[in-house]
This record gives C-alpha cells, structure tokens and sequence, in this order.
C-alpha cells in the first residue's frame, strides 16, 4: 500500500527528507508521494516515518494502490537492488 499526501497538506517540509525511498517530492502545490517507490518504510522502518512526523495527519494509505506486506518487501528488495 503505498501512502499518499492529501490536500490538507501545508508544505511544512517535514516529509520529505524523512522518506528512505526518496518517494517523496514536492508536487504543483503539495507534496506527493510516488506509489512506485513507497514502501511504508518496510524494510527501513516499524512505521511510515513521513505519517509520524506530519503535524497534520494528511497522510493516509493510496486506494488506488493497495500492496500486501509481501509486495511492499519485494519492492524494497527492488528498489535496494536499484540503488546498488
């Protein structure tokens, strides 16, 4: 599942540098998320770091891109064999 940043977003900037994955960037008016690197920070983290630090909780999980905890390893297998 990967996350995504709602439009109650208001830029703090606090997001951003938190990612692991780099999924996240600023967007035309907010930040977005890319699904295709999101992770929900497994493999790095217990917990999404970007939703523990965002002060106004507008970040929840994608509808539109729902992953088991199986798929969300395999992609940060993926992305870790990426970056070698």
């Amino acid at each position: 599942m990967a996350l995504t940043i709602t439009s109650e977003c208001i830029n703090c900037d606090v997001c951003e540098p938190e990612c692991p994955n780099q999924a996240i960037s600023m967007g035309e008016t907010i930040y977005v998320i890319d699904p295709a690197k999101c992770t929900e920070c497994v493999g790095h983290f217990d917990e999404p770091q970007c939703i523990q630090v965002c002060p106004v909780e507008c970040i929840p999980v994608n509808p539109d891109h729902v992953e088991s905890k199986d798929q969300l390893w395999a992609k940060f297998r993926r992305l870790q064999a990426q970056a070698a």
